[in-house]
């Protein structure tokens, strides 16, 4: 049985569907006014590992994320400028429409692109928010309805104190919230913890280049009716599960829950889990100072995208993740081990069903790839034959998604002189003479080549080394 901790109820659950052998899945995805940073990218790892674990389980998953290209602002709540305008102002663009839409499209492909090489499966729905305002509007129209909103000079607002459950997701006691705590204050506003709904572009409300029509005026959404809007039209209300980090926990996921059971008056979705943050010099990786790292950075530096995805599967979704460029080269050389091991066993048999137990047992226990990851070194160790080894690893890797099928470390073409070293090892080993034949060894390795095995015949396999991994100072 497939069991998650479920944010909601802060426990782990038997994961039960709305629907027979489907599940409908969100996850928040990213603004795109910047590259998204390595700490994002944990997020759309787990929901991909998520993804894998329910279609190993035998689920047919319908898998939704959004784009974020308007409305969400510097400040999660409802302060600052949009991110898009800063975007703009950051790299110099002119404060237009057009200018706007390009910078997305940049993002956007840039993006994609990181989970392409991440070897994250696309969503089957990519949902761009300025092409959903128009439901975005008769979402806020359907909490109007239901007497859960107020208008101000500058936007609609979501009453808080209407909701007696609100922040039940975060645990919040927003008695105690002050005004001021959360977002600046608006003497307009009934509540200090309302946010808002729509922003007006007339009166006091604030300029944005991207404006739409509305019973309220011209004006722009507010970012959390966004993901409400878009997963309810696609996935239906309530769906399964929605995933995110916990840095959306108390302010956005909040305030999805709260207007999505406003409109709809049933749940938004039935489990909520969240990541939790990538950690660098004890803080959490963030857009802005010096730990801003890409993957475009990790590459550079003579990294496969793969190995930060190793590195990410090494620890529990729900533990911090303290990143160093040092944990970082030690899942690339596991990696590359694994690879070598790969690159020399047979085509694949039978996959091993006490091992497959063990793993996916691991795996349905809270997606749990440390274990999962232990199982497949105790797998290699282990004296199986090898074609069945190769068959439980392609097994696994439905999971992992490491790309271990598509491995392409051949057995290369020895050169003679290495050759002719090896041959000479063999015959110091038949010897006994152990000392010459390790200097022998150490001089095969030193010409790019390793001893990947001595074989029970006497003979060695030789592959081709990996590149080692050097690393700058950063």
């Amino acid at each position: 049985m497939l069991k998650l901790f479920n944010t909601l109820d802060r426990k782990k659950q038997i994961f039960k569907p709305i629907k027979k052998g489907v599940v409908g899945l969100y996850s928040c995805g990213p603004t795109v006014y910047n590259y998204a940073h390595i700490g994002n990218l944990r997020a759309y790892i787990f929901a991909d590992i998520l993804k894998r674990t329910l279609k190993y389980n035998q689920y047919k998953v319908k898998h939704v994320m959004n784009i974020t290209d308007v409305g969400h602002l510097t400040s999660d709540a409802d302060e600052g400028e949009d991110k898009m305008i800063k975007a703009l102002k950051r790299e110099g663009k002119e404060l237009n429409e057009k200018s706007m839409k390009q910078i997305a499209q940049f993002y956007t492909k840039a993006f994609k692109n990181d989970i392409k090489k991440l070897n994250i499966f696309k969503p089957n729905k990519w949902c761009r928010a300025s092409k959903h305002v128009k439901d975005m509007i008769k979402t806020v129209k359907k909490i109007e309805k239901n007497n859960y909103s107020y208008e101000t000079s500058d936007g609609v607002y979501f009453n808080t104190e209407k909701m007696s459950d609100y922040g039940k997701l975060a645990g919040l006691n927003i008695k105690g919230i002050k005004p001021g705590a959360r977002v600046k204050i608006n003497p307009e506003k009934k509540n200090p913890i309302d946010f808002a709904l729509w922003f007006k572009a007339i009166g006091k409300g604030k300029k944005h280049i991207m404006q739409w029509d509305s019973p309220w005026g011209k004006g722009w959404p507010g970012w959390h009716i966004e993901c409400s809007a878009m997963s309810t039209k696609y996935l239906g209300q309530p769906f399964d599960i929605h995933t995110g980090g916990i840095d959306h926990i108390a302010i956005h996921h909040t305030n999805e829950i709260a207007q999505s059971e406003a409109a709809e008056k049933k749940p938004l979705a039935h489990y909520w889990l969240h990541n939790e943050f990538l950690i660098l010099d004890k803080e959490k990786m963030a857009k802005s100072g010096e730990s801003f790292i890409t993957l475009s950075t990790l590459i550079k530096k003579g990294f496969d995208p793969l190995a930060y995805r190793y590195l990410c599967l090494s620890a529990h979704y729900r533990s911090p993740l303290s990143f160093s460029w040092e944990s970082l080269k030690s899942a690339q050389n596991a990696l590359n081990n694994l690879y070598q091991v790969v690159a020399r066993y047979p085509k694949p048999g039978k996959v091993i069903e006490s091992d497959g137990q063990k793993f996916k047992q691991a795996i349905n226990d809270d997606l749990d790839t440390p274990q999962a990851l232990a199982i497949v070194w105790d797998l290699i160790k282990n004296d199986y034959p090898e074609n069945k080894k190769m068959a439980t690893l392609l097994e696994f890797d439905k999971v992992l998604g490491l790309d271990l099928a598509k491995t392409k470390i051949a057995l290369s073409k020895v050169p003679s002189e290495i050759k002719k070293l090896v041959a000479q090892r063999e015959e110091l080993r038949k010897q006994k003479n152990w000392s010459e034949a390790d200097q022998i060894r150490k001089q095969i390795d030193k010409n790019g080549y390793i001893i990947f095995k001595d074989n029970a015949d006497g003979t060695s396999t030789v592959i081709e080394k990996q590149k080692e991994i050097k690393i700058d100072d950063f």
